[in-house]
């Protein structure tokens, strides 16, 4: 064999064993992390590799003379600059809140749970009749900010004379953070209960979507809640409790999950320190309170691209290529970490089945032509709660069911506005509960 290549094979052996070497304490160190549990931001981890790595190289090279001892070095440092690069932040570990927006006031309120939320209120038009009773939005999440896409939303029920009220959810947009611990979908129900008491305005109408459907659900099957409101608007809720998270079956119509241009913009899981942490907790090999992270810094890191599919798969098929913006750079806001302590707490929960269907609030339940949600999740809603007074398929539209396109958001408005003043409903009642059987047969 010539000489060059024989070098050339030796060198390529030399190659394959450094990769194999970066690539053994790379996999070493992520295993470390989730024994460690990102100990120190991950130092723990990191430190232990570089130790073993460095005892690993200087032991291969024991036999030889001092320059060529350093040779084994070399896929250490390769591996240990890799490494590093999780064990640094990249964004503020405290807390940046978003900016006020800039056509309405946020107000900050202490509720006696110990949440301290941001409030938004839009009084009722002047030129239109005011509704007597007050109404409160639970946008969806969990732990996200309230989108501007939501806030032109209630600024039209606005506009229709109700005197709409929201606030997000502690730990999302502008709400202070709660310690990890604290966040359950048990602590959600009750800070409605207080925001309804700080409001102070006796029964409220409520309005509830996605998760915030979730929370309106499980405050109808709480009586002391559910005396507080005076009629319930459950949109495209998702699973209620513990049983009904680990119920499988299809969904809506299709949706544009699979046929929408990628989402454009920085997203954190092209860094590797919160691809990792993210990722990992995803998996459940990270707690929600790691140490890799603060919860602060997840905050700061997450961006709107980082949701990927999830903000198309809320579209119906035909929108795929004119999905609005439904937010911006400055006011979205999402806590993975805390949303993902809350969706545990859901998943631990028992059945909330025979309170619910004790309650006798009237409520109303929307649900979207190409859903993204499990049907069974809305109809076991349906099923359950008794005081269901009408169901509103809305055609045309995916989970998010007001979205800016075309005349979406007044149909839903109009839906919604029948509903609370007690007129008859845009749309036929259906599915009723009798239809529930054809409706999940025939994959509506």
């Amino acid at each position: 064999m010539p000489e060059f290549l024989l070098r050339l094979v030796r060198f390529i052996g030399r190659l394959i064993v450094a990769a194999a070497a970066v690539a053994g304490l790379a996999g070493l160190f992520l295993a470390l992390l989730v024994l460690t549990d990102g100990a120190r931001s991950g130092l723990a981890a990191w430190l232990t590799t570089l130790g073993a790595g460095v005892a690993a190289a200087l032991w291969r090279g024991r036999r030889r003379t001092w320059p060529g001892r350093l040779g084994p070095l070399l896929p250490v440092i390769v591996a240990a600059a890799l490494t590093a690069s999780v064990c640094v932040p990249t964004v503020p570990t405290k807390r940046r809140y978003p900016p006020d927006l800039p056509f309405v006031a946020t107000q900050h309120w202490s509720l006696a749970t110990g949440s301290r939320v941001a409030v938004y209120h839009y009084p009722p038009a002047r030129d239109v009749t005011r509704q007597p009773v007050p109404l409160v939005y639970l946008h969806g999440g969990p732990v996200r900010g309230i989108s501007v896409i939501d806030h032109r939303f209630l600024q039209l029920l606005a506009r229709q004379g109700h005197d709409v009220y929201a606030y997000e959810h502690a730990g999302g947009g502008r709400s202070d953070l709660l310690p990890m611990d604290q966040y359950s979908i048990s602590r959600s129900v009750r800070d409605l209960a207080a925001f309804i008491d700080r409001l102070d305005k006796g029964r409220v109408d409520v309005l509830g979507f996605s998760f915030g459907g979730v929370v309106l659900t499980r405050a109808l099957a709480a009586p002391r809640v559910a005396a507080q409101v005076h009629r319930a608007v459950i949109a495209e809720p998702g699973p209620m409790d513990g049983p009904t998270t680990r119920i499988s079956g299809h969904r809506g119509r299709p949706s544009a999950r699979d046929l929408a241009p990628a989402m454009s913009g920085p997203r954190s899981t092209r860094v590797p320190r919160y691809a990792v942490a993210l990722g990992f907790m995803q998996l459940g090999l990270l707690a929600p309170d790691t140490d890799l992270i603060e919860q602060a810094e997840g905050v700061n890191a997450f961006r709107a691209a980082d949701l990927g599919s999830d903000t198309a798969s809320a579209y119906c098929a035909p929108d795929a290529h004119r999905i609005p913006i439904e937010d911006t750079t400055q006011n979205f806001s999402f806590s993975p970490a805390a949303s993902l302590n809350i969706q545990q707490t859901l998943k631990d929960s028992p059945s909330i089945a025979p309170q619910l269907k004790r309650s006798r609030t009237p409520a109303m339940l929307m649900i979207a032509e190409c859903s993204s949600q499990v049907r069974q999740w809305a109809t076991t809603v349906l099923a359950d709660d008794l005081a269901i007074q009408r169901t509103q398929y809305m055609p045309g539209v995916g989970h998010r069911i007001w979205n800016g396109l075309d005349d979406n958001n007044e149909r839903a408005c109009a839906v919604i506005t029948a509903f609370l003043q007690d007129k008859p409903a845009p749309l036929p009642n259906y599915p009723t509960r009798a239809d529930i059987p054809a409706f999940l047969r025939e994959r509506r």
